[in-house]
């Protein structure tokens, strides 16, 4: 491998001659040697970088423009627009393990982009700290990408991704609206329930979701940028806050604003606590519709087997013929690791001391793994299951008239303890609630007739 040699404040240190980044990057690259090649920097962070870089110089050039000339200028939202595109993702190694404050990795931005813009504008016009960072610190940048690359996450992934199963389950609602079958609480037979009300509930439940997803979305488009290393905003223009968050919704046709505080905006993390909490939420319900889905579709003869699901793959390499619900058991996996995240993220909220939290590379590392896997979970269970769910109709009538629970409906007529009565004989006896009603002298054949209709019980 060839090299060439870039320095730092600590001296000369050898760089691969076809990367971009600079002594720093390198530094972290021998200095944290932590899940290297799989625990790198998410890819969404490293656009979140590209974002605020050219902002901020488009900022720095309408604020300071006898610093960030109309050259500088260029060459850095050149190079950073190569950065969004995702062009130059493998000249981001760092890993996730490495400075809490995420300094090296806004280190590795800066010199990205302050060679990458030299090799553009054909002459070395910047500095990755004097240039590309100007008006900045590690300690706002790094927070403000986590912010960008939150909100960019939940509305244009993980949102969208619920809508689409939210559209599945209304069209589902609509094609099994005359369905009666067996409700079940605690696992056991209950009353009577129409299908569509079953699927009413999934589906109320994941846009009940997306609305506590979207509220957690307007804390998170408050910015930390304009409070460099402490939040006083030393070194940076006072008006440069302000008028670099609008530069950034201009980027991403995303409303973003200054936080007030910087103070809060460097140390605290409640807002991602927040917003991942809301993930959580939408992650336990999509646990339920999961086990839902496959208990009722479980079988083929001998579970419950009230729907079919799409068979998508063989289930076994000893049972020939067997299809497992694989879409479900991926959901509900996913959904332990977003619980198991929102630990994460909760506890490496709680590390802010004085004026930095640094514990942010993990804390967003989590909260984008959770709500990257949802969305990605959510889309394939949706394509490879949910669009394809039908009623086993005849399973369901079965079901619902083998139900003991159907004897509710005689509670008006015999009594609340008679009714019990007849459950446990026709239980115990294996025969039909009408026989057990009427052997028992509670109603007579025909008054038992015109009481008992299961599919008016809904």
């Amino acid at each position: 491998m060839e090299y060439r040699i870039e320095h730092d404040s600590m001296g000369e240190v050898k760089v691969p001659a076809d990367k971009y980044w600079g002594a720093q990057t390198q530094r972290s690259c021998q200095n944290f040697e932590i899940g290297v090649g799989i625990e790198t920097m998410p890819a969404e962070i490293i656009h979140a970088f590209g974002i605020l870089k050219k902002a901020a110089a488009q900022a720095n050039g309408d604020l300071r423009p006898e610093k960030m000339t109309s050259a500088k200028l260029d060459a850095i939202s050149k190079a950073c627009d190569e950065i969004i595109a995702g062009n130059l993702n493998d000249n981001f190694p760092l890993v996730v393990w490495q400075t809490g404050s995420g300094t090296q990795s806004n280190m590795n931005a800066n010199e990205v982009i302050a060679n990458k813009g030299n090799e553009i504008a054909g002459e070395k016009i910047l500095h990755p700290n004097d240039d590309v960072n100007m008006s900045q610190s590690s300690n706002d940048t790094f927070p403000t990408a986590m912010h960008i690359a939150a909100v960019l996450m939940l509305e244009d992934k993980l949102i969208p991704a619920a809508e689409e199963l939210i559209a599945t389950f209304k069209r589902l609602e609509a094609e099994n609206e005359g369905i009666v079958k067996s409700g079940r609480t605690h696992l056991q037979d209950a009353t009577p329930i129409k299908f569509s009300q079953e699927i009413s509930g999934w589906r109320s439940s994941l846009e009940r979701d997306v609305e506590l997803i979207k509220l957690a979305v307007a804390p998170l488009s408050e910015l930390a940028l304009g409070g460099t290393a402490v939040g006083t905003g030393l070194n940076a223009p006072k008006e440069f806050g302000p008028l670099v968050a609008e530069k950034i919704t201009s980027l991403t046709g995303k409303k973003f604003a200054t936080a007030e505080n910087k103070f809060h905006a460097l140390t605290s993390k409640d807002e991602l606590v927040f917003a991942h909490g809301a993930i959580k939420a939408l992650a336990a319900d999509m646990m339920k519709i999961a086990n839902d889905v496959r208990w009722l579709a479980s079988g083929p003869r001998d579970g419950l087997g009230e729907i079919f699901i799409p068979e998508n793959e063989p289930g076994s390499s000893i049972m020939p013929g067997k299809v497992n619900p694989t879409q479900c058991e991926a959901v509900t996996m996913v959904a332990v690791q977003v619980m198991g995240n929102d630990v994460a993220v909760g506890m490496a909220a709680s590390q802010g001391n004085f004026e930095l939290n640094v514990f942010m590379p993990v804390c967003i590392y989590n909260f984008l793994q959770s709500a990257r896997l949802l969305s990605e979970a959510i889309v394939s269970f949706n394509k490879n299951c949910a669009v394809g769910i039908t009623a086993n109709k005849e399973k369901m009538h079965h079901n619902l008239h083998n139900s003991l629970m159907l004897v509710t409906a005689l509670n008006p007529y015999i009594g609340y303890e008679n009714a019990a009565k007849t459950a446990k004989k026709a239980y115990k006896d294996n025969i039909s609630l009408k026989e057990a009603c009427i052997e028992l002298g509670f109603l007579t054949e025909e008054k038992f007739d015109e009481v008992f209709h299961p599919e008016q019980m809904v």
